[in-house]
């Protein structure tokens, strides 16, 4: 809740604005609307010889399980270079980037998530700041019962069907509720 406009100090009010069709935070004094967004998770499924790149996290929210490294872009950078800087940072890992591959709603929390495809430029990688670990798994070795979040799960799932497959494709999907289980595919 914002209660003060971030231009002039005033108190704001919660209405819908003049040609607006959402309630927003309006200043009455200098007509300042603070408008609220959905946030940008970026990432990548990062794959060698056969296996997933996946960090366990060092960070609430769910410290101590497993996820793709991903993270919030900043402002200033494209999303593949966004996905390129946050598996750096996480994973110590430097990738080349293959194509878009899952876009997914989280509209609880306001927040998109896109991951890519990439692999490792070079098979180095180590835990960064915000990693506990980072491990190559094989599919048959994901710890399945320890996903972080439920897009990376169904990020997860989608890849490696689209891997057995033969075929990538580009997958969009709108998670409405964040207590849906990670189904282990197969």
């Amino acid at each position: 809740m914002i209660n003060y406009c971030p231009r002039c100090g005033a108190s704001v009010s919660f209405l819908i604005p003049a040609g607006d069709n959402l309630p927003r935070h309006v200043c009455p004094a200098c007509a300042y609307i603070q408008y609220q967004n959905p946030r940008l998770v970026v990432g990548c499924v990062v794959e060698h010889e056969g296996r997933i790149l996946l960090c366990q996290r060092a960070i609430e929210p769910r410290k101590g399980f497993w996820t793709l490294p991903a993270g919030f872009m900043e402002n200033g950078e494209s999303t593949a270079a966004a996905a390129i800087r946050e598996t750096l940072e996480e994973a110590g890992a430097r990738i080349v980037i293959d194509a878009p591959f899952a876009l997914v709603s989280v509209t609880p929390i306001n927040q998109v998530h896109l991951f890519y495809r990439g692999r490792l430029a070079a098979p180095d990688y180590a835990a960064g700041e915000e990693s506990l670990a980072v491990a190559l798994f094989a599919p048959a070795d994901i710890p399945w019962s320890e996903i972080s979040f439920r897009s990376v799960g169904l990020c997860l799932e989608r890849y490696l069907a689209d891997r057995q497959q033969g075929h990538y494709a580009f997958h969009e999907a709108e998670l409405a509720a964040l207590v849906e289980p990670v189904k282990r595919p197969g």
